[in-house]
């Protein structure tokens, strides 16, 4: 494991379990807490990773976003059970430039911005098939591709902690501890 730099591994581990097969090897739980104190988890994917941080996107009226605007700090978890390793991230969440957010979205498949658009992520609804009707109705009229909305955004994560989880054998699992210290990361070993 790189002691100079714990967010090239991780970029190294997704890596290794995309190569074996791994499903969702970007998939990682993303977890807030709001403004009461209560956390909430979801699933989202890791856009990128930067020299100092990780990149997710999301639109910006959700359950999400809102708890970041009370509260910036995350916990981050990637699994990948068929490889017995996994990564915990803790760190702080900032809304990232407009240039991004919008790079980001043009790079998603257009069914996947056409649903960004038709649909408000958490919202109640009485079904499903009036987003359906709206879906296809913006498939079959749209001419270009759906821009970026006001509403979605990318997120940048920069991490304080980074723990890489090992599973072994033997139960005695490789644990080791990244925390930031000044410029560089500070590495420890932890009991499993």
């Amino acid at each position: 494991m790189s002691a100079e730099d714990p967010i090239r591994e991780l970029g190294r581990w997704i890596e290794q379990a995309r190569e074996a097969g791994a499903p969702h090897p970007a998939a990682v739980a993303f977890v807030t807490v709001g403004a009461e104190g209560r956390p909430s988890a979801r699933t989202v994917t890791l856009k990128r990773l930067e020299d100092e941080a990780l990149i997710f996107t999301s639109a910006l009226w959700t359950r999400k976003a809102r708890e970041l605007a009370a509260n910036p700090q995350v916990a981050l978890l990637f699994h990948w059970p068929s490889l017995g390793r996994q990564v915990h991230i803790t760190g702080e969440a900032e809304l990232a430039e407009r240039a991004l957010a919008e790079e980001l979205f043009d790079a998603r498949d257009p069914a996947h911005r056409m649903q960004t658009i038709v649909s408000r992520q958490g919202e109640q609804i009485e079904s499903l098939d009036p987003l359906r009707d709206r879906l296809g109705h913006l498939a079959r009229v749209q001419e270009a591709p759906p821009r970026c909305p006001e509403d979605w955004g990318a997120l940048r994560v920069r991490p304080t902690t980074i723990e890489f989880w090992a599973e072994a054998e033997d139960r005695l699992h490789e644990r080791r501890l990244f925390e930031r210290a000044g410029e560089g990361w500070a590495s420890s070993l932890l009991a499993p």
